[in-house]
């Protein structure tokens, strides 16, 4: 016969198994991620942060292979297959035409969610630009990104129930690096449909401004 102690232990120990390992691992890691990563503080003229992240095919991706190569957008957001993100996405998706051309430019989306829910977000809404998995905020610390806690959202993914979590909630910023590899632009206050074509007036004075010099 167990005793009472010892069936405790056990039912306790068979309640974590049944725990998926993502929310087990956000639960031990992220505190110990938030403590030791703090926020920066990245106004306009500094040099830009050095990033990496996982695509939304799981693909490595490195600032330093685009950083100084080719005007870099970088827009933090706060979950996929949300109403203000996916009027963004779409946004930078019907425009990027226009921001592509010359030396101009590559456009990467950030959030907090995880490799699969940008695959699935991309997928869904036919975005023809790069999404980067975020979950421990990592990169949105480095640019200075005010965060909130992670969570979880219930959607619909080719028929099916499907739901996304994502590690951490970046607030909605915007950041344009230049040639020079230095902050061009930095927003807080995004407008979400509107925030590619803020992007678009920031590059243009970029342009002439080099034409200028």
């Amino acid at each position: 016969m167990i005793d009472p102690l010892k069936r405790m232990t056990l039912a306790t120990l068979c309640a974590l198994a049944l725990v998926p390992r993502s929310v087990a691992a956000q639960a031990t890691a992220e505190p110990q991620a938030a403590s030791t990563n703090k926020p920066q503080v990245v106004k306009v003229g500094d040099p830009a942060p050095i990033f990496a992240g996982r695509t939304d095919e799981d693909k490595p991706w490195k600032s330093a292979d685009y950083v100084g190569k080719q005007i870099v957008v970088v827009y933090f957001y706060p979950a996929d297959m949300t109403g203000g993100c996916t009027a963004q996405a779409c946004a930078y998706r019907d425009k990027l035409a226009e921001l592509k051309r010359d030396d101009v430019v590559v456009v990467v989306g950030v959030s907090g969610d995880t490799v699969e829910s940008h695959r699935m977000f991309k997928a869904l809404h036919e975005l023809n630009f790069t999404l980067l998995a975020d979950p421990e905020g990592k990169i949105a610390r480095a640019f200075g990104v005010k965060l909130g806690p992670g969570g979880a959202i219930s959607r619909e993914f080719e028929g099916q129930g499907v739901e996304l979590a994502r590690g951490v909630t970046a607030a909605r910023w915007t950041f344009v690096i230049g040639l020079n590899r230095r902050i061009a632009y930095k927003n807080t206050k995004v407008d979400a449909a509107k925030d590619p074509e803020a992007v678009l007036k920031a590059i243009a004075k970029l342009e002439k401004a080099k034409k200028g010099s």
